[in-house]
């Protein structure tokens, strides 16, 4: 069993320390699970592939974290809620199982929440370029063996190294920063790519919901690389500024989602806009062609 290390405040020189547990990782996490829910369903191995993978763990109660409160806007805000449909049950008992007294201090990056829904011949592949964060991400997984391997590398370049899997499914995760202007095409561009090499895997992608062109522009280039099956899926938590400025939520691009997909997110997203929403502008949006 891999165990958070102890000494958690050097992870958070990773720039998602200051937005983790907010609410798009709250929507991102929920269905990440959920897909990998899907593909637990049958005994055949799958591969997790992470080209952004980050730190693997975050210090809720660090400088980084603190500075923002932005897990105020998220998880805080699930975290003593008996209510919760199904599908954000099964998220917050995930980030459960890192709080065990029941206090939240830790949250858990996507890597770690696809480890812990790792079966033995599960496979994590796991991209990081940032030298620093590569090796903060190899030390919080540094017990977990041979299931998972992790490369410094840039994860849109690096995709094509693992693809296809060798046990023929997947889940990849591109899941940029967005804060560099060639994310959005290089983005595009694996996705593209990655379909080429591997039609039948599933891609999630996740994109920030915000008011330059790039961003606005971005899920109908998704829709364009045209796989078998896709689904696009919002949550805006509040208007846009009138400045211009600030992400006003975010969204997932899923190619070849499971077909369950569309029911469970019906269930969730009302709750979660009127959860997670901070004014009138709150709202989802939720399309899909799966045959």
């Amino acid at each position: 069993m891999v165990t958070p290390r102890a000494n958690l405040a050097p992870m958070l020189s990773y720039r998602h320390a200051f937005h983790a547990g907010n609410h798009a990782d709250v929507l991102k996490h929920a269905v990440l699970i959920a897909l990998l829910d899907y593909l637990n369903q049958k005994d055949k191995p799958w591969w997790y592939i992470d080209t952004h993978a980050g730190a693997g763990i975050y210090d809720l109660h660090g400088d980084y974290a603190r500075k923002t409160g932005e897990l105020d806007s998220g998880i805080g805000r699930l975290w003593e809620r008996t209510d919760l449909p199904p599908m954000l049950a099964s998220y917050v008992e995930l980030v459960r199982g890192l709080n065990p007294d029941g206090r939240l201090r830790l949250y858990p990056g996507s890597p770690w929440c696809a480890l812990r829904r790792a079966r033995r011949d599960d496979r994590l592949r796991l991209f990081e370029l940032h030298s620093s964060d590569h090796r903060l991400l190899a030390s919080t997984f540094s017990e977990a063996g041979r299931q998972v391997r992790i490369e410094a590398t840039d994860g849109h370049a690096g995709l094509k190294s693992v693809l296809p899997p060798p046990t023929r499914r997947s889940l990849v995760l591109i899941d940029p920063s967005y804060e560099v202007k060639s994310d959005y095409p290089r983005t595009v561009e694996a996705l593209k790519d990655g379909l080429t090499r591997f039609v039948g895997g599933t891609y999630m992608v996740w994109y920030p919901l915000l008011q330059k062109p790039d961003a606005r522009q971005l899920p109908s280039r998704l829709k364009a690389a045209r796989p078998p099956g896709w689904l696009n899926v919002t949550l805006t938590v509040h208007a846009p500024l009138k400045d211009g400025f600030g992400m006003h939520g975010s969204g997932l691009y899923i190619a070849n989602p499971p077909w369950t997909l569309p029911a469970l997110l019906e269930a969730t997203l009302p709750w979660l806009v009127k959860t997670l929403g901070q004014d009138s502008g709150a709202s989802y949006t939720l399309e899909h062609e799966i045959p």
